[in-house]
């Protein structure tokens, strides 16, 4: 089963010889860092082992919000609700933003103290963020029949086109000089005296002083190879988008049986708002001491799943020489089987809370590999043991949203400048210098 359409970005026929900087994974992460460092003027690369926004970047739910983020996120996230209204002028591009509001529908009280709750973390903020009882989220919400106890709003959140904003990103970071290559694996670093020399990519070498791994579900895999432990595993969301549709809400909604979120053609994008499939794979195991405490606090939400995946990734070499094919050069895009299952569950919880959906139709389904780390934080840092190297990966579904901001720190710290946000909560060393691991769970 194809995956969602993607806005074509062509990339460059020549290889340059020595740039400033390699990013690695053309993502929504990644192309936001190369155009932050081509702003800059830094010369840059972008290497993608298939193609723009391919995989999760293009497959996820289009949200653009705050609400509800892990607190640490929070000073990022509002940053990136800065940029987000920018980006059409500043790429030329059309990414389908729109700051339509999103809303968190609460079933019970319990679940309306929590979220009230959560309203605190946004104090220091200027956002427009409010509870509202039930008859105000119905009167702002025609036609629904789902019986709830309020709802969380904000109105300062959004969305935007997972299809078409990656690339609009990346073709903005080529407008400004950098080299946007596609079919163009990385296979690995090159080093001098320790430090980044280059990097060696299935189509030569590209000589360079500073790397940014930005390569999502692949990045655990990648570190690996070049002698670093980044827990990070994978969890599967299933998605369907529906032809245009006229009577549905224009703002995206949350609730435990389904997500939804309006799209630009006047389709939807619907989800389950609250279970996803996880496969049982070798990294399961190898980063099982790290991901327990997560386990423990999100297991209902978690559908854990042993079959052919397993198998799949056992396969995978897990260090190969920088003069032999990559594991990415056999797999350019990661393309999941979707859950019918969950799919057509959370539809049907969509048509009970609202009939016009009754009408819709579907057009595609897909699924995407989240990349998630043990406490649902990216990692956003440089690599000490590696001078040059630095990882923003890890954003545990939180990704496109953010991204546009991620980039921007993700320049600071390679140009050595104030970064935008403190980075600390973000840094690689959490995993490794004793710092306990902590799980907020629901965000």
């Amino acid at each position: 089963m194809p995956g969602p359409f993607v806005t074509p970005v062509h990339g460059d026929l020549e290889l340059p010889k020595k740039v400033d900087v390699v990013v690695i994974g053309g993502g929504i992460i990644g192309c936001s860092t190369a155009l932050e460092l081509a702003d800059q003027g830094l010369s840059v690369a972008l290497c993608e082992k298939g193609g723009i926004g391919h995989e999760q970047s293009s497959r996820n739910w289009g949200w653009v919000r705050i609400t509800r983020r892990d607190p640490r996120e929070i000073p990022l996230m509002a940053e990136a609700l800065r940029i987000w209204p920018t980006l059409a002028e500043r790429t030329g591009r059309d990414l389908g933003y729109k700051r339509a509001g999103i809303a968190f529908a609460c079933a019970t009280p319990k679940e309306y103290s929590e979220h009230e709750r959560w309203l605190d973390h946004l104090k220091d903020y200027q956002i427009d963020s409010k509870m509202l009882l039930a008859k105000e989220f119905a009167a702002m919400t025609p036609g629904m029949k789902m019986p709830v106890e309020g709802a969380l709003y904000t109105s300062a959140d959004g969305r935007a086109e997972p299809q078409k904003a990656a690339p609009a990103i990346a073709e903005a970071a080529r407008d400004r000089g950098a080299h946007i290559l596609t079919e163009c694996a990385v296979r690995g670093i090159e080093t001098k005296a320790g430090a980044v020399s280059g990097v060696v990519t299935e189509r030569g070498e590209i000589a360079c002083e500073q790397v940014v791994l930005a390569g999502g579900a692949w990045s655990s895999l990648f570190a690996r190879n070049t002698g670093l432990r980044l827990p990070q595993l994978k969890v599967k969301n299933s998605v369907i988008r529906t032809k245009p549709l006229e009577g549905g809400p224009e703002h995206a909604i949350w609730s435990d049986g389904f997500s939804i979120r309006k799209r630009q053609d006047g389709g939807y994008t619907i989800a389950d708002g609250f279970r996803n499939v996880v496969d049982i794979v070798p990294d399961s195991f190898r980063y099982m001491r790290e991901f327990l405490p997560a386990l423990g606090a999100e297991w209902k939400a978690l559908m854990l799943r042993f079959g052919g995946r397993f198998y799949d990734e056992a396969r995978i070499p897990n260090s190969w020489s920088l003069d032999e094919a990559s594991p990415f050069e056999y797999n350019r895009v990661l393309d999941p089987k979707p859950s019918f299952s969950l799919q057509d569950k959370a539809l049907a919880n969509l048509r009970k809370a609202f009939p016009v959906f009754e009408k819709a139709e579907i057009a595609q389904r897909w699924a995407g590999a989240i990349d998630v780390t043990p406490d649902a934080v990216p990692v956003i840092s440089a690599i000490e043991d590696v001078p040059g190297f630095y990882i923003a990966t890890g954003f545990s579904g939180h990704g496109f949203g953010i991204g546009p901001a991620a980039g921007r720190l993700a320049s600071d710290l390679v140009r050595g400048v104030t970064p935008l946000v403190d980075p600390t909560p973000f840094r690689f060393s959490r995993f490794s210098d004793g710092t306990k691991i902590k799980i907020i769970s629901g965000f």
